[in-house]
């Protein structure tokens, strides 16, 4: 419901969700983030409060229901996305529930990662983004490469619901098939067996003892079903790096991202297949391991 308020009202709420921020050890920075959603507002205009105390605001939502969010993420830790449905990621905005992970900045890389390593040939053939979730890798790899067909495939219907809604709503259904399956097990892939050009995946990597140790934003809000990787945060990798061997063609990609710590376990498990060649591990933008690349032999 639209609404409209003045600047006075405007800042006068900014600087109470402010207070509140700082007592609960919150980050400032999300209410400007919700502001520039909720009433359209530029960074800059936020940050001079350059608005007149009686000039119009036109706000999505009445000041009051946007209280009432913020003191949801702070009573209830509730991820200020979750209380937007939306978020922004790489060059767009994805619709979001709490049935799939909030995309992070530092899973953008992969996209990145996966056009510049591969061939325009190996463009062509068929993609797997195994676990979509929001559909946000998908998503980001249509948008790099037009030309590549790509299977997104996660085991939440109603994470695939999402995913197929966002890639509706950024235009690029036409070259995304999604499909329900628990990674690749169901026959509804055998005729992929050796086939696949590229298999790309943010898989859960969380080990379970640690999912109830993360800070209550994730812990009591997010889908454990995208985090808790097992006992040693491995299960999925190994399901993948197995996953690789039997559907990717001679030459063929596998790109993951896992946990720090993780990569001298996921580039022993993939030598230990013996399926892949060239295996390396690569930093995100903050320097931290982030990816495992591997190409089938």
């Amino acid at each position: 419901m639209n609404s409209s308020t003045t600047g006075k009202l405007l800042w006068d709420w900014r600087k109470w969700a402010v207070e509140l921020a700082i007592e609960h050890k919150i980050d400032r920075h999300e209410i400007d983030w919700i502001l520039q959603r909720v009433a359209n507002l530029e960074p800059l205009t936020l940050r001079l409060e350059s608005i007149e105390a009686d000039e119009s605001v036109n706000l999505i939502m009445p000041l009051d229901r946007l209280s009432k969010l913020w003191l949801e993420r702070v009573n209830d830790r509730t991820p200020v996305q979750y209380l937007l449905g939306t978020t922004t990621w790489r060059d767009f905005e994805l619709v979001i529930s709490p049935a799939v992970l909030i995309p992070r900045p530092e899973t953008e890389s992969i996209v990145d990662i996966a056009i510049e390593r591969t061939s325009p040939k190996r463009k062509l053939g068929i993609w797997f983004d195994l676990g979509t979730g929001s559909g946000a890798i998908a998503i980001g790899l249509a948008k790099a490469s037009p030309t590549t067909p790509i299977y997104a495939i996660d085991l939440s219907l109603e994470a695939l619901e999402i995913a197929q809604a966002n890639a509706i709503r950024l235009g690029v259904q036409s070259r995304i098939t999604f499909e329900q399956g628990n990674w690749l097990s169901s026959s509804l892939f055998d005729p992929f067996r050796h086939r696949v050009a590229a298999i790309v995946s943010n898989p859960p990597y969380i080990p379970s003892p640690d999912v109830l140790e993360l800070q209550p934003e994730v812990a009591k809000h997010e889908p454990h079903l995208a985090l808790d990787g097992g006992f040693d945060g491995l299960n999925s990798i190994r399901e993948l790096v197995d996953t690789g061997a039997e559907y990717l063609e001679q030459g063929g990609m596998l790109l993951m991202e896992m946990m720090i710590g993780q990569g001298d376990a996921v580039v022993d498990l993939l030598l230990k297949k013996g399926s892949y060649q060239s295996i390396e591990v690569i930093k995100d933008l903050a320097g931290i391991d982030r990816f495992v690349i591997a190409w089938r032999i």
